[in-house]
């Protein structure tokens, strides 16, 4: 009886995957044009936008299928996180933004908005400090956007803007405690 068991579940078996095979046929591969559309839902200055490339970031199977690049080296040789401020997240986005317009061939049509989006993330980001601290971390993401902007790399941020911005920070937080 196992054995009989055994034959009617594998029988039963093939045919369920077979049935499966036959109703859903194999998806289309990714059109150029489709890969451009979810690129650019993912980089666009909102935080709508940003949070659907956050998503994706996190779950990359559905996604595969488009090929595109996740790699980052967050700010590159730029403080990630200047003073403490998260910049990273918006360092990997704006990354992401980058290497997957240049690997299209439409970088330089979209590099204005990217270095937008880059700006409005890190504004984001820096609305989640509290008053006092706040403008040391805006005036960090006005350089770290300028950078991007006009050279095209935070790498071009200097030590004396993070010192300039370290100074505010330091003031603000001693005028709050006297």
């Amino acid at each position: 009886m196992p054995r009989r068991l055994a034959s009617i579940l594998a029988s039963g078996l093939l045919a369920l995957l077979t049935a499966l095979a036959v109703a859903s046929p194999a998806t289309a591969a990714v059109t150029p044009q489709q890969k451009l559309s979810v690129l650019s839902s993912w980089t666009q200055t909102s935080a709508s936008s940003y949070n659907a490339w956050y998503s994706a970031r996190q779950n990359r199977a559905p996604w595969a299928e488009y090929n595109f690049d996740w790699s980052t080296d967050y700010c590159s040789s730029s403080p990630d996180n200047p003073l403490g401020f998260k910049f990273s997240l918006s360092c990997a986005r704006h990354d992401f933004g980058y290497r997957n317009y240049k690997a299209v061939g439409q970088f330089g049509a979209n590099k204005p908005r990217l270095d937008s989006a880059f700006y409005e993330d890190l504004k984001r980001s820096c609305a989640t400090y509290n008053s006092v601290v706040r403008p040391a971390c805006l005036s960090l993401a006005w350089t770290y956007y300028q950078a991007v902007a006009i050279f095209g790399s935070v790498a071009a941020v200097q030590q004396s803007d993070i010192d300039r911005a370290a100074r505010m920070k330091a003031d603000a937080e001693r005028r709050a405690r006297a």
